[in-house]
């Protein structure tokens, strides 16, 4: 084939057998429909598996017996998950602001870092339900207890996080604005900063996991109130319904915090910026 010049026109790439073109990115709408989906799905199969093959409720119950114990006024549902809540967000959110605070002062200072990082990494060697004995004997029993336990498990993620972003900064932009007669919060406002954030999002996006995971073990440690303190209350009595509903609440409250912590990441970062 050729050009209206008499030169060789390049031939158009045909596509190999069997090779799709590619496809435009699915709306974002539609990939959370499909997560929706496949829950929806997961509880149905559930349901249908329970009925038609007669399983007893103390061993797996069926969703919908789960969701008539919310109409039990005993369990006091409401209650427990608030307490739960402010376990989970409060002892997050304490382990975000000072393990960012602590990141800064580390990067600030190396001395600092060398004297007291080794310190944090034993302390966070030290397994937080051994520790049950020694919080109930300090603080005694209530929220405040649970709290500290939460941020235990959520500091040290976002220190570690928090740390290697800010000195994953390019030596060339340090120096650059440096030369530039940068002042050290421009350094840290337009430069640093910027870099660490997504490394941030990544260790508080495994915090939210550890949250739940501390607040529920400081309530089976050291409370009387919360789910997790409820959960014991009916497994004594086998009432697997109570428990399951206890659990998906639980869960309910990780999705939520992760679910916050995916639309702070939005607002702050670009699509291209953050780690997966």
């Amino acid at each position: 084939m050729t050009a209206p010049d008499g030169a060789l026109a390049p031939l158009a790439p045909s596509p190999l057998a069997g090779e799709r073109p590619a496809s435009p990115e699915s709306p974002e709408w539609q990939r959370w429909a499909v997560v929706v989906a496949v829950h929806l799905v997961g509880i149905a199969l559930w349901e249908i598996v329970v009925r038609v093959f007669a399983v007893q409720p103390f061993i797996l119950p069926a969703p919908s017996k789960v969701l008539a114990t919310l109409a039990n006024p005993n369990y006091s549902w409401l209650k427990n998950t608030g307490v739960t809540a402010l376990e989970v967000f409060g002892g997050y959110a304490l382990g975000l602001v000072l393990g960012i605070l602590c990141a800064l002062l580390f990067i600030t200072s190396r001395r600092l870092m060398l004297l007291a990082f080794p310190l944090l990494v034993t302390l966070n060697m030290i397994p937080k339900v051994a520790m049950g004995p020694l919080v109930i004997v300090w603080f005694s029993y209530g929220i405040g207890p649970n709290i500290l336990i939460t941020f235990s498990l959520c500091f040290f993620p976002i220190l570690l996080t928090t740390i290697r972003g800010l000195n994953e900064t390019e030596p060339e932009l340090l120096d650059l604005v440096r030369a530039l007669k940068g002042s050290r919060w421009q350094l840290f406002r337009y430069i640093q900063l910027p870099g660490s954030l997504p490394y941030l999002f990544s260790g508080m996006k495994v915090a939210t996991i550890l949250a739940v995971a501390g607040a529920v073990v400081g309530e089976f440690i050291a409370s009387e109130r919360g789910l997790g303190y409820l959960m014991i209350q009916v497994q004594a009595s086998l009432d697997t319904p109570a428990v399951f509903m206890a659990v998906l609440l639980i869960t309910g409250l990780g999705v939520l915090l992760y679910l916050l912590v995916l639309l702070l990441e939005r607002l702050f970062i670009t699509q291209d910026a953050r780690i997966q």
